[in-house]
Parts: structure tokens; C-alpha cells; sequence
């Protein structure tokens, strides 16, 4: 059996920002570490500071493969979206600097994956994450997006690796039409030019 994937997701944010490390082997989905980094209040640049810290932290300490981060949306307030980049960037920045590959998937997205419904309030995600994880309780809201992120790209992934025969035999499949197509103008061709003479 293959060595487990291990996955660390990351919610973004200026106040706190959530964490979630989980192992993906197969259907099994375990959960490693989860918590919030609580940001003070202060400068800009000092907070950013710590987002990049703490992060970097729990990259040492857990060794994940990859990261996963959502993306922002343009909130209605045009300020807070600002500043919620800035955290995300801030994030960014610790996984690249972490050697991680990043993957990003929409809010939507990660909803979908967990819930099965892209509407699906915050409560919901934390109840699912908790089976889906078989968690003694519900974890803290900004961990249960995080870890919400991570197994979004575990099952997101697992659903491509099943695919990739049927999608690669698909593009075979047009190729060799595309092959049979061209075959069959180039013997019209000749056959015309063979009347013509």
C-alpha cells in the first residue's frame, strides 16, 4: 500500500488563521494536528510577520507534502478583502517557503467536497469534518475550514487518479479520430487528383 499523503490546509485570516494537517491513504483520512493561530493586534507588517511564522512552524513540525489554501473572493467591503490577501498571501508565502507545492480550490468548491452542497454554513462544515475525520468533537471554525480545505484536494485528487484511464483513453479515442479523419482526406485527395489525370 502506498505511503500516506500528508495534506496541511490553511483558512486565511488577518484575526485568526486556521490549520489542518491530515493523512490521505486511500478512503482513510486522518486527522494529524488542526488549531487557529490568533494574530494580535498591532501593525500590518507584524502581523503578516506572524501568520508567516506560526505557519512556518507547523510546516517543520509536521512535514506535510502539499498545501492547500482557498481563495479569496471580493467581499463587499473592498478593505477587508485587501487585508484578507494579505493573510492569504502571508500563507502563501510560508508553504512556498516550505518547499510545498500549493493547490487552491474555490469556497464553493471545498463546501461541495465536504458537504455536498456549496451552500452550506459554517456549522454544517465543522459536523462533516468531524465524521468525515472521526473527531471526538466539532473542531474550532477557522480549523474546520482549514482541514475542510485539505480534504477537498484529498478527494478532488483521489476522483482525478480514478479518472485518469477514461480521461486518457478520451483523448486517445479523439486523436486517433482526428488521425482517421486526416487518413481519409488525404485518400480523397488522391483519388481525385488520380480522376483528374
Amino acid at each position: 500500500m502506498n505511503a500516506p499523503l500528508r495534506i496541511l490546509g490553511i483558512d486565511p485570516g488577518l484575526n485568526r488563521t486556521g490549520f489542518g494537517v491530515i493523512d490521505a491513504q486511500g478512503d482513510r483520512l486522518h486527522c494529524v494536528a488542526a488549531g487557529v493561530i490568533r494574530v494580535p493586534t498591532g501593525e500590518l507588517a507584524v502581523r503578516l510577520g506572524v501568520i508567516l511564522r506560526e505557519l512556518a512552524a507547523v510546516i517543520r513540525e509536521h512535514q506535510p507534502g502539499l498545501a492547500v489554501v482557498e481563495q479569496v473572493f471580493v467581499n463587499v467591503n473592498p478593505k477587508a478583502t485587501l487585508l484578507l490577501g494579505q493573510a492569504r498571501g502571508a500563507a502563501l508565502c510560508a508553504a512556498v517557503a516550505g518547499g510545498l507545492t500549493v493547490h487552491e480550490y474555490s469556497a464553493l468548491a471545498v463546501k461541495q467536497a465536504v458537504v455536498g452542497t456549496g451552500r452550506a454554513t459554517k456549522e454544517q462544515v465543522q459536523i462533516m469534518i468531524a465524521r468525515l475525520l472521526s473527531l471526538s468533537s466539532a473542531p474550532a471554525t477557522d480549523a474546520a475550514d482549514a482541514l475542510a480545505c485539505a480534504v477537498c484536494h484529498a478527494h478532488t485528487s483521489k476522483l482525478r487518479h480514478a479518472l485518469a484511464p477514461t480521461l486518457t483513453a478520451g483523448v486517445r479515442a479523439r486523436g486517433s479520430a482526428r488521425t482517421t479523419r486526416g487518413g481519409a482526406r488525404a485518400a480523397w485527395a488522391a483519388r481525385a487528383a488520380a480522376l483528374g489525370k
